[in-house]
């Protein structure tokens, strides 16, 4: 019998794994990291970690969620930050 979980798309996985990013970035805020989301932690590990990894299953995604290293995450956000522009909408009210 195969126990393999499939997902249908990578929103489904997200939510799967949402209990796990909540709890990690509650961790995170603790050390007044209060910037960080569970968004943050989802892209890093996506773009970074999860794209080289083959056979990835649901444990391995948990296990790296709160094992993630928190400089690099750091680094990432504040980057991903730097990009970020403020702009006013002046449009029609």
């Amino acid at each position: 019998m195969n126990s393999e979980i499939k997902f249908k798309s990578l929103a489904e996985l997200y939510e799967r794994i949402l209990p796990a990013l909540k709890s990690k970035t509650r961790e995170i805020h603790k050390k007044g990291m209060d910037y960080i989301h569970e968004e943050d932690i989802w892209n890093y590990l996506k773009n970074y970690k999860w794209t080289t990894s083959h056979s990835l299953d649901l444990g391995d995604m948990v296990n790296d969620i709160f094992n993630v290293e928190l400089n690099e995450l750091d680094n990432f956000v504040k980057s991903e930050l730097k990009n970020y522009h403020r702009e006013i909408k002046q449009g029609e009210i």
